[in-house]
């Protein structure tokens, strides 16, 4: 029997054996790479990884069937576009009276006719309750002062055209019966 193995066992098998383990531990150790790295880009505990990953091909069988399904990178990227839509939804809402669909700027629901909105009394312009100066036209709404109308201390004087024009928006604003601060 040793005879056999003496000669099966010949040089040209001890390389092609020699090569073959010399592969298999640089697979070994391209797999723990491999799992540290991908560990990594998923923004999972790569460490630990790298312990696991150490039992052979166990491992990185455990690795594959357990880690996370995304990239760190796509689940940031994902979280931005639902941020994005979401975003792009707020343009939209429901009346709070029927439920029926409404644009952000609608005044009034075109269903029940409940009002949603203010109207700014010089552009006309749908307000958020909330705001106390109109953004198109920087008009005060309901009784609010603009931020900038006071800053020195002193009125600021305003070209003759702008104070003409103040004085007949404030007269249609009476004629139309809203009450404006003065």
């Amino acid at each position: 029997m040793d005879e056999i193995i003496s000669q099966l066992w010949t040089p040209e098998l001890q390389m092609a054996l020699t090569v073959f383990i010399v592969f298999l531990v640089v697979l070994y150790v391209l797999s723990i790479v491999w799992v540290v790295r991908d560990a990594y880009l998923r923004g999972t505990f790569w460490y630990i990884w790298a312990i696991v990953a150490l039992v052979p091909l166990l491992g990185v069988i455990a690795y594959c069937l357990l880690r996370p399904p995304l990239l760190q990178i796509d689940r940031d990227e994902q979280e931005l576009e639902v941020a994005l839509k979401q975003r792009q939804l707020m343009q939209y809402g429901e009346c709070a009276n029927c439920g029926y669909p409404v644009e952000a700027d609608y005044v009034l629901c075109p269903n029940c006719h409940q009002r949603l909105k203010n109207q700014c009394a010089k552009c006309g312009h749908a307000l958020d309750p909330s705001w106390t100066v109109c953004p198109y036209c920087a008009t005060p709404v309901g009784g609010a002062a603009p931020r900038g109308a006071r800053t020195t201390g002193r009125p600021q004087q305003q070209p003759a055209r702008q104070t003409a024009m103040a004085a007949r928006a404030d007269a249609a604003g009476q004629a139309q019966g809203a009450r404006r601060p003065q």
